[in-house]
C-alpha cells in the first residue's frame, strides 16, 4: 500500500500543480487570440497609404486634437461612431471615433478601412489617415481623420435653420441643389462602375454626404459597404444576407431589404433618388406628412408632372421670380429642369429592382441638365 507520504505527494499535485497548468494555459490562449487579433487588425488598419499628412497619429493626439472628445466638438454620429471637428498640426480636421468594443463596431471599422483604402474620387471623403490604439481610459478604440469639410452635411444644410414653422432661411440655390446631387451620382457611379471592385454603400444618407467650402459634395461612412463579387453576392460586409434587412437607415433604405432582399447597387440608387427628391422638395421621407401609405416617393409621383411646383421647397419658386432673365422664360427652364430632376429621382426609386436606371446612367442625364440649365439663352 502506499505511503501516507506518496498519497501526500499526490494530493499537493493535484491541489497546486495541476490548476497552475491550467492557468499557465488559459494565459497562453488569451495571450495567442491578443496576438491574432492584433494582426487581424493591423492587416485592415495599418495602410501607409492613409498616412499622407500625419502618418503617425495616437488616439490620445486625437482625444487632445477634439477637446478630450468634448460635445462642444461633436458634430454627428451613426450607430457605431461619432464624428468630432478637431486641430491637429495647425490643420481642421474632422475625426470620426469608434469604440472597438461596442458590439458591430470593430466590424465597421474595417469595413470603412477596407473601404477606404481601395477607392480614390474627388466626391469621396478624402482620408488623411487612420489610428487604432487603447485610449486613455484602456478601452480599444478606432478613428479614423478626415479633411475638414466645413459646410458641414447635406442634412445640415437642409434643415439646420428652419424656423418653428417648418420653412427655412438658409438659401441653396437650384444650381447649387443639382450640382450637389450632381457630384453624388458622379461618387455613386464610380462606386458601381468604374471600381475595380464594385462596392456598395448599403447607407447612402443626407448625414453622409459631405459639403467643402465650394460647396462640392463628398460622400463619407462606409461603415456598411460591401465589395460585390457577383450579381447578388457580396465579399465584404458586416452583416450576412440573413440579415440583410438591418443594412441602410429607415427612409432611404430600398424596400427589398425589409424582405430580406440581397445586397445590390439598385439599393444605392433607390436611396440616391430618394435624397434627390427631398433635396428638391424640402422634405425629409420621415417627415409628418407621410403616413398612411403615402411616402416621399408617392407624393412625387402623384404630383408629377403637372404640379411640379406645388411640392417643390418655396425657396426655389421665389429664386425663378427674382431672376434677372424674363420671369416667364426663367420658370419655363426651372420648371424643365425640375421636372428632369424629379422624373431621375423616380426612375431610381422604383419598387422593382429591374426597373430602376443605373448610376451611369444618372450621372450622364444630370450632367446635360446641369449645363442646360446654366446655359444662358
Amino acid at each position: 500500500m502506499p505511503s501516507n507520504s506518496t498519497k501526500n505527494k499526490g494530493s499537493l499535485v493535484v491541489k497546486i500543480v495541476i490548476p497552475i497548468a491550467i492557468m499557465v494555459s488559459l494565459a497562453m490562449v488569451i495571450f495567442g487570440s491578443w496576438l491574432w487579433r492584433g494582426k487581424y487588425m493591423s492587416k485592415y488598419i495599418s495602410q501607409p497609404s492613409f498616412a499622407t499628412k500625419f502618418p503617425k497619429v495616437s488616439y490620445n493626439d486625437l482625444a487632445r486634437a477634439t477637446q478630450g472628445l468634448s460635445t462642444s466638438n461633436l458634430i454627428g454620429g451613426g450607430r457605431y461612431s461619432y464624428v468630432y471637428q478637431g486641430k491637429l498640426v495647425e490643420d481642421d480636421i474632422d475625426v470620426e471615433v469608434f469604440n472597438l468594443e461596442t458590439r458591430g463596431a470593430q466590424k465597421s471599422f474595417i469595413a470603412e478601412c477596407n473601404a477606404l483604402r481601395n477607392v480614390r474620387h474627388r466626391n469621396l471623403v478624402p482620408i488623411l489617415t487612420v489610428c487604432s490604439s487603447i485610449d486613455c481610459n484602456g478601452a480599444e478604440g478606432g478613428a479614423l481623420v478626415y479633411e475638414f469639410m466645413p459646410r458641414g452635411d447635406l442634412h445640415k444644410l437642409l434643415y439646420s435653420t428652419q424656423d418653428s414653422e417648418g420653412s427655412s432661411n438658409n438659401l441653396i440655390t437650384m444650381a447649387q441643389r443639382i450640382s450637389i446631387i450632381m457630384d453624388v451620382a458622379d461618387a455613386m457611379e464610380y462606386l458601381h462602375h468604374n471600381n475595380q471592385g464594385t462596392m456598395v454603400h448599403c447607407d447612402l444618407k443626407p448625414s453622409n454626404i459631405l459639403l467643402d467650402d465650394n460647396m462640392t459634395a463628398h460622400v463619407g461612412d462606409f461603415g456598411l459597404a460591401r465589395f460585390k463579387i457577383s450579381s447578388t453576392t457580396l465579399l465584404i460586409g458586416i452583416t450576412n444576407s440573413s440579415s440583410v434587412a438591418l443594412m441602410g437607415t429607415i427612409g432611404y433604405a430600398a424596400p427589398e431589404y425589409a424582405g430580406g432582399g440581397h445586397v445590390s447597387i439598385a439599393a444605392d440608387v433607390y436611396s440616391f433618388g430618394v435624397i434627390l427628391l427631398e433635396t428638391f422638395i424640402r422634405r425629409s421621407p420621415t417627415d409628418d406628412i407621410f403616413k398612411d401609405g403615402l411616402g416621399i416617393v408617392k407624393f412625387v409621383e402623384i404630383n408629377f408632372p403637372n404640379r411640379v411646383f406645388d411640392i417643390v421647397d418655396p425657396q426655389i419658386l421665389q429664386e425663378l421670380e427674382l431672376c434677372q432673365e424674363t420671369p416667364i422664360a426663367m420658370k419655363e427652364k426651372g420648371l424643365r429642369s425640375l421636372a428632369s430632376m424629379l422624373n431621375i429621382g423616380l426612375c431610381c426609386t422604383k419598387s422593382s429592382l429591374g426597373e430602376r436606371i443605373n448610376m451611369q446612367e444618372v450621372a450622364a442625364k444630370l450632367h446635360r441638365i446641369r449645363d442646360a440649365y446654366l446655359k444662358e439663352d
